[in-house]
C-alpha cells in the first residue's frame, strides 16, 4: 500500500515453523525472492484496510503454499525500503498442510533448524525474529 506525507508502508509476515518429518526437530521457513536475491521470512505489503494479521496468513499462502495456524505476535520490524519508513508485523505461525510452487515473486524455499536459518537469512534484522520464534515456543 502506497502512503504519503512519510507514513510507513505497512506490511506483515509469520516466522513460518513446524516439525521436520524426518526427525521431529524444529524447522523455520525461508523463502528466496529472486527481485531483492535475498532470503527472508514470508512477508508482504497489506491490502487497503487489511487486518495485519489476516495479511501475514495470506502472505504466508501466497509465497510459500503452506496453510499455518498463527500463534505469539511476534516484535513489529520497522526499517527504511528505498527511503521510505517500512513496518512489518510478524507472528509465530505453525506451518499445516501445502506444497511450494516456484514463481516470480518466490523462486526457493529451505526448511532449516535454527541456527542454519540464521546463518541463512540475510538481514540481521530478521536473524532476531529466530531467537523471538524460540522464546516464544518455549513460554507457550
Amino acid at each position: 500500500m502506497q502512503t504519503t506525507n512519510g507514513n510507513p508502508v505497512l506490511a506483515a509476515g509469520c516466522v513460518l515453523w513446524r516439525r521436520s518429518p524426518v526427525d521431529s526437530e524444529l524447522e523455520i521457513c525461508l523463502v528466496h525472492r529472486p527481485k531483492y536475491d535475498d532470503w527472508s521470512h514470508p512477508k508482504g505489503k497489506l491490502k487497503r484496510g487489511e487486518d495485519p494479521l489476516t495479511g501475514a496468513v495470506r502472505e504466508v499462502e501466497e509465497e510459500t503454499g503452506f496453510d499455518c495456524v498463527p500463534g505469539p505476535r511476534l516484535p513489529t520490524v520497522c526499517y527504511l525500503a528505498n527511503g521510505r519508513p517500512k513496518e512489518v508485523s510478524y507472528w509465530a505461525a505453525e506451518a499445516t498442510e501445502g506444497h511450494f510452487t516456484p514463481n516470480d515473486e518466490v523462486d526457493r524455499l529451505r526448511w532449516l533448524p535454527p541456527v542454519a536459518a540464521k546463518e541463512r537469512l540475510t538481514q540481521p534484522r530478521d536473524q532476531v525474529l529466530v531467537d523471538e520464534l524460540l522464546a516464544a515456543l518455549r513460554h507457550a
